[in-house]
């Protein structure tokens, strides 16, 4: 069963995000004020090395008051292609350049209430061209082992659901 829209109206808009309020049709004829997030598209990558390693963030998020580990995550531009920006925020945001990108994962975090998207590629490498231009993204940049990457998991270190997703995909190889 699908739900229909009739229409929608803007509660809040700014650069990052457009908050609407939808009047939603039920299969059963009733209708309900729904609430709705519209963001622009996002990429990023799992970063591999040779050492069995992946670059991660760690980062702490205020919304939520925690800290964990995630990959390097950032909104596409207007008229960019995923791989590109993919590769620009992780360089932005770590200073290492990927290299050999490839799709790994699509996903959408949270289809009931945002359009968020999230183009999600691998890298098997990347060069070091510096310190990150953006430094207040992260606590610090880490290259952390693969194989601790399911006891992180299980301590709560990584739980964003984007990193979760694109980690496992990564492993289940």
């Amino acid at each position: 069963m699908q739900w229909k829209v009739n229409s929608e109206r803007s509660l809040y808009r700014d650069h990052w995000v457009d908050v609407r309020c939808a009047d939603v049709e039920l299969p059963n004829g009733r209708h309900v004020d729904h609430r709705l997030i519209h963001t622009r598209a996002s990429a990023g990558a799992v970063v591999v090395n040779d050492g069995g390693r992946v670059l991660l963030l760690w980062r702490h998020r205020f919304i939520t008051d925690s800290w964990g580990y995630e990959i390097p995550v950032g909104r596409i531009r207007p008229g960019e292609i995923p791989a590109d920006a993919a590769a620009r925020h992780v360089e932005e945001t770590t200073g290492w350049r990927p290299v050999a990108l490839e799709k790994l994962v699509y996903l959408q975090p949270s289809p009931a209430l945002t359009t968020s998207q999230h183009h999600i590629f691998r890298a098997t490498g990347a060069s070091y061209q510096g310190p990150a231009a953006e430094s207040f993204e992260a606590e610090h940049v880490e290259w952390v082992r693969l194989d601790t990457i399911i006891d992180l998991i299980g301590k709560g270190q990584i739980v964003d659901g984007t990193t979760l997703t694109a980690l496992l995909m990564h492993l289940r190889g």
